[in-house]
């Protein structure tokens, strides 16, 4: 193909996805992008909503309309909207087939106009984990430029189909896609309960190192210590008791509380869990039974 013809492949497929791209108005100080999911719903970041009400959406064509907060999921920075006016919908692909290498678009719309960058998908790889413990279907990263205002919009194909939608808030290396797995298991989630279920165990902890002997016969050198226990939670169910020290979660290893509540997300909820502890200094095991974050 000539240069001319890629480019009007990249415009034809900007101009198919264009009416499902919209601004978002729900900061104080300016506005985010967000992807239409399906009539009447729109898919943004969690950020792009700093309040519950007073949001609008603008679509293309600059009508502006209210729009009303279904729920929110902080752990993958995705928010979900309802408008209540004909939304165009765009294709949303599952990536099938997709490549290190392949041209992609990021498209926004901060103000009326709808904005574009053009890079490569730069890497692909397995599921992954946020910050806050947000599961991510896949690893999908591109070298695409991301402008003010971008987060919220979709990464596209160069026929306009939806791969995801892309946030600046979870990954100190860039802009991430939150695949389009991704999003719709938190849309579904979040139309169906209004907010994401998540694990709780009623602990509070802190990150400690364990003496050498210990050490040596656990394979890990530090673990969480067990400060607080909450009446009728259930690790005070399972028996646990301030003084334990919490060496693993399962099968993963803990050494934080950050990292023990990334694992209580909602697939946790209604599990029993093998903790492994050491308590007075020899190694035990305890089975809780993790409930739902009131």
């Amino acid at each position: 193909m000539t240069a001319q013809e890629v480019s009007d492949v990249l415009v034809g497929g900007l101009k198919a996805a264009r009416v499902g791209v919209v601004r978002v108005d729900g900061r104080r100080r300016y506005a985010l992008s967000g992807t239409v999911w399906a009539e009447g719903l729109v898919v943004t970041t969690n950020r792009a909503v700093e309040r519950d009400e007073d949001i609008q959406v603008t679509v293309e064509g600059g009508e502006a309309h209210p729009a009303t907060l279904v729920g929110r999921d902080p752990s993958t920075d995705l928010a979900v909207l309802q408008v209540d006016v004909p939304l165009g919908v765009p294709t949303w692909s599952a990536g099938e087939g997709l490549e290190v290498g392949q041209l992609v678009l990021m498209a926004g719309r901060p103000g009326e106009a709808l904005q574009a960058s053009l890079g490569i998908v730069g890497a692909l790889g397995g599921p992954w984990r946020t910050a806050l413990g947000g599961r991510v279907a896949r690893t999908l990263r591109t070298d695409a430029r991301t402008f003010p205002g971008f987060s919220g919009g979709p990464l596209l194909t160069p026929a306009g189909d939806v791969l995801g939608v892309n946030t600046a808030a979870l990954s100190r290396e860039g802009a991430a896609t939150l695949p389009t797995e991704t999003v719709r298991r938190v849309v579904d989630t979040l139309r169906a309960h209004g907010r994401m279920r998540r694990g709780y165990l009623g602990m509070g902890g802190q990150p400690v190192k364990l003496p050498l002997e210990l050490r040596e016969t656990v394979g890990q050198g530090a673990g969480l210590l067990v400060t607080s226990v909450e009446p009728g939670a259930p690790a005070a169910d399972a028996g646990l008791i301030v003084g334990d020290i919490v060496l693993r979660f399962g099968e993963v290893r803990v050494r934080h509380p950050g990292q023990l509540a990334a694992l209580l997300d909602e697939e946790t909820v209604g599990r029993s869990v093998t903790l492994a502890l050491a308590r007075a200094g020899m190694p035990t095991k305890l089975s809780v039974t993790v409930a739902e974050r009131p």
